[in-house]
């Protein structure tokens, strides 16, 4: 095949695109299998990959593969989840995928980082970046960390390549290996792995309609081994959508400094919260390494990561960064600050704020459900109508929710059932700690398919719980 042809595959795949047999959000086979399936070399497939991506057709996110992003309308208007082709082929709508992506979002960001294309800027650029970045690249993390009155001191400001490397740095850096890191009892499950990774044993930590509860965090501290740090999700916790309020907030960091302990605070999903509290790291100030990234906000595969320390732990932090070679690339950090300076990052995320809460008016309407107002700052509780729809926790500002399925249904088993009807979503054993028993429930991922589409899955989900599963009957200590 001719270098040039690997367009013309690429050609092809956009045409299943706008016809509706590839839609927004489904998973394409890794470079190596898309190469045997079109006969073509794993180096043209690697072009074809390439070029989808130029054209704004797909993404792809590291350790996940490539997804496609986003779809021009057909003809026929937007097919059904009922009309989609169905058999062992048939990717699903993937609800277990989380990345957001709003209308105009690639223009803004193509011309943010139009300037990087002068072959003087790009070759400064592309220069090795230390640990600390530039002085502009701290500023403009300081300004996008900033929230509800409290902006970190851009000298107490770090860079990693993406949220990922800074949450591996922040532990790395805080707890040797044989050592204990608490977690609320129901967590990111990337952190389990970044555990695994280093040694570092996971104690699970209760918590209430807040979040990590300080009294619980105190007795696992005072148990037969007390722990190295401790991470949290004070806002918008994966995956329980749970936010503390000022209040556990100060009394969590009363706990910090009683106990001499340091936390990792990730505050990924916390820029769709406009109106939370300051973070914790405006209550402990001096226990507190925060972690955010701009994957969220903008985009997995052009982003940045960013930690703020207290200064008697940067030249650690930095030290680690730097050994775990998990400090961020010039050309991404020289493309963030030109997207926070020239507003391309505010914009994106009041945009997304809007599609978060048109996402959760459908899922409210497809799952048959009402709001009771809940604890915590802003968050809600849904609770389904009748003992067969199980309970639904959300926060209207976020991406995701947590599903407590009717008794009569096991996660594992609603998963793979949702799955033959074509719907991905993720068992809540993904975020449990340790021996803590797999909670019957899952996580459903709002943010990547188009509205349509998720609707038309959560309504393939509301129709499949009312539905006896298997293993009805069981005795419950068996779920």
């Amino acid at each position: 095949m001719a270098r040039s042809d690997y367009r013309l595959v690429a050609d092809e795949v956009a045409g299943e695109i706008e016809r509706g047999l590839l839609r927004p959000g489904d998973q394409l086979p890794t470079q190596r299998a898309f190469a045997r399936q079109r006969r073509i070399a794993n180096s043209t497939a690697i072009r074809v990959y390439g070029e989808l991506v130029r054209r704004g057709l797909a993404v792809g996110e590291v350790g996940r593969g490539t997804f496609v992003r986003a779809a021009p309308p057909h003809p026929g208007g937007s097919a059904s989840l009922a009309e989609r082709p169905r058999g062992a082929d048939a990717p699903p709508v993937n609800l277990e995928l989380n990345y957001p992506v709003t209308q105009g979002q690639s223009e803004l960001m193509a011309r943010g980082i139009a300037p990087l294309l002068r072959p003087d800027v790009l070759l400064e650029a592309a220069r090795p970046a230390a640990a600390d970045g530039t002085p502009q690249a701290r500023a403009a993390a300081a300004d996008v960390l900033a929230r509800a009155g409290w902006r970190p001191d851009p000298a107490h400001v770090l860079f990693a390549g993406n949220g990922r490397q800074a949450i591996a740095a922040a532990i790395s850096s805080l707890v040797r290996p044989g050592g204990r890191l608490g977690v609320e009892e129901l967590t990111y499950p990337l952190v389990k792995a970044i555990a695994e990774r280093l040694g570092v044993s996971l104690v699970p930590v209760a918590v209430d309609e807040e979040g990590m509860r300080p009294d619980a965090l105190a007795a696992v501290h005072r148990g037969a081994s007390p722990l190295s740090a401790v991470y949290v999700q004070p806002t918008l916790h994966n995956p329980l959508s749970l936010t503390a309020g000022p209040q556990r907030r100060s009394e969590l960091a009363g706990v910090l400094a009683e106990l001499d302990l340091y936390a990792v605070e990730d505050t990924t999903w916390a820029f769709l919260a406009e109106d939370a509290p300051a973070p914790l790291a405006a209550y402990a100030p001096d226990r507190t390494v925060l972690v955010d990234s701009l994957s969220k906000r903008l985009a997995p595969g052009l982003t940045v990561g960013m930690l703020t320390a207290p200064p008697a732990h940067l030249d650690v932090l930095a030290r680690t960064l730097r050994s775990g070679a998990w400090t961020a690339g010039g050309v991404n950090l020289e493309a963030a600050v030109r997207w926070c300076g020239d507003g391309t990052v505010d914009s994106v995320v009041a945009a997304k704020r809007v599609d978060a809460a048109v996402r959760h008016r459908v899922v409210r309407e497809r799952l048959g459900v009402g709001v009771r107002p809940g604890a915590g700052a802003g968050a809600v509780a849904v609770a389904g109508s009748g003992a067969r729809s199980g309970r639904v926790h959300v926060d209207p500002r976020s991406y995701f929710c947590w599903w407590e399925l009717p008794s009569h249904w096991r996660a594992e088993a609603f998963v793979a059932a949702a799955a033959e009807r074509g719907v991905a979503v993720t068992p809540g054993s993904a975020f449990a700690i340790g021996e803590r028993s797999a909670p019957g429930a899952v996580r459903i991922g709002l943010a990547s398919p188009p509205v349509d589409v998720l609707g038309d899955a959560l309504g393939v989900l509301a129709e499949l719980a009312r539905r006896a599963g298997p293993g009805a009957g069981v005795d419950a200590r068996m779920r």
